[in-house]
This record gives C-alpha cells, structure tokens and sequence, in this order.
C-alpha cells in the first residue's frame, strides 16, 4: 500500500488560550477560535488539548448529539455530571460521554498539588437524540507501549476499546526510541494524527512535541520514534 499524504501542522499553529487556571490548544474552531481552514476532520469536529491547574474545577455545562472522549495525558483527571455518574482516570485513561437528548458534565482537577492534562475530542454520531451514558476504561503503559492501542471503536467492532456511535477508531501508543508503528487508512479514509510528545518520523515527515497533520486520505502511516514518544491517531470516514 502506498503512504497516506500528511499535511503537517506545526505546534506554533495551533491555536493557544490561557485563562490563568486552565491552558488549552484548540486545534480546530472551538469557542473564540474560528478558522473555517480548520472546522475538523470527516466526523471529528473538536480536538482540545487542556491543561488544568492544581484543584481547577471546569464547572457543569451542557451539550447535545456528540460523543464526546477524553483520553487522559497526566495527572488525574475527575468526572462528574448529570447523570450520576463520576469517578477519576489516571494517565491512558479513556472516557466516552454519550451527550445525545442532552445531559450536563464537568471536568475536575483530582490533584490539589498537581496540574492535570487531557485531550477532548467530539466525534458527529450516526443519529441524534440518542439516550446518554458514560463508559470509562483505564489503560496501563503496557498496553499501549510500543504498540497502537485502538482505544475507541466503532459499536460493532471487536477488540479492547470503548465503542463510539460512529465508524471511527482512535489509536495511542507510547512508542520507545527507536520503535515503529503503522496504521493503514482505507479508501474514502483519513484522519488526524498528533504527537503529544516527542520526536517522530511520519511517512518521511519530521514532528515534535506539539505538531499534528491531517492525513488526507488513504495509504499507510509509518511512524518512527527518535526518542521516547506519546502519539494519538484518529481514523474517520471522509466526506
């Protein structure tokens, strides 16, 4: 199979917000930011990588008709929301909030003394108005070390992760010096790859902490690690 084309997004891109107890990277139109070259990706709409300060509390808001996942970079990340359900994810953890007829959620900062790290992601589901509900899984470094980790999957699909109303899988892989990964997008495939850490080789392309790239469309992605490395890939139809 051929190489998916890449079009790299330099960290210095991507937009950048601090609002003194939280920080945050909004890769696509989100809130104040809006750029109509940058509305999302097939069925992914927002990617937010957030940081919030020691006992920083995002307050309980709503939303509707969007699957929304957390994947928990550092830190410890605490969820509570409208529908009763709460808890706390450790790094590799993973969460999907199903905000389909509407239910209101909040992010917390566990750690009193610690800031705490997560990227957010909402992904366009198959239909709307569907009933809400939360799945939360917690990855080890093992299970993502010097592999891709599919940790969201479609509803019909076998495998580790936790399932999304929509055909769209997303990776993560922790991948060590020297270590390689690839990935093949399918016809009428592409998505979005991001290195949360790191140095990387894409398909010939040289990254570091902080850069993304749009994969447009189908081909493999080779990704190679000249050092210790953390990296998401998302995969989605293209309309």
């Amino acid at each position: 199979m051929p190489l998916a084309s890449l079009q790299l997004r330099p960290d210095r891109s991507i937009y950048k917000i601090d609002g003194g107890w939280f920080r945050a990277r909004w890769h696509f139109s989100f809130d104040e930011y809006s750029d109509p070259r940058h509305m999302g990706i097939g069925y992914m709409r927002v990617f937010n990588h957030d940081t919030l300060v020691a006992g920083a509390v995002w307050p309980m808001h709503p939303h509707r008709d969007i699957e929304g996942i957390t994947y928990v970079v550092a830190g410890h990340f605490e969820h509570a929301d409208s529908l009763g359900n709460d808890g706390v994810l450790e790094p590799g953890g993973v969460q999907r909030m199903r905000l389909g007829s509407g239910a209101q959620h909040s992010e917390r900062n566990h750690s009193k003394s610690e800031e705490m790290q997560f990227i957010q992601i909402w992904i366009l589901p198959s239909q709307r108005g569907l009933q809400p509900d939360v799945v939360q899984k917690q990855f080890t470094p093992a299970d993502r070390t010097d592999r891709l980790l599919r940790f969201l999957k479609p509803e019909n699909a076998n495998g580790e992760g936790v399932t999304v109303a929509q055909d769209v899988s997303m990776f993560v892989s922790r991948l060590s010096t020297g270590k390689n990964v690839a990935h093949e997008f399918t016809e009428r495939r592409g998505g979005y790859l991001y290195l949360i850490s790191g140095a990387l080789d894409a398909n010939g392309t040289a990254m570091t902490t902080g850069d993304a790239a749009y994969i447009t469309g189908a081909g493999r992605l080779d990704l190679s690690s000249s050092e210790m490395s953390e990296l998401l890939v998302v995969d989605t139809p293209l309309s």
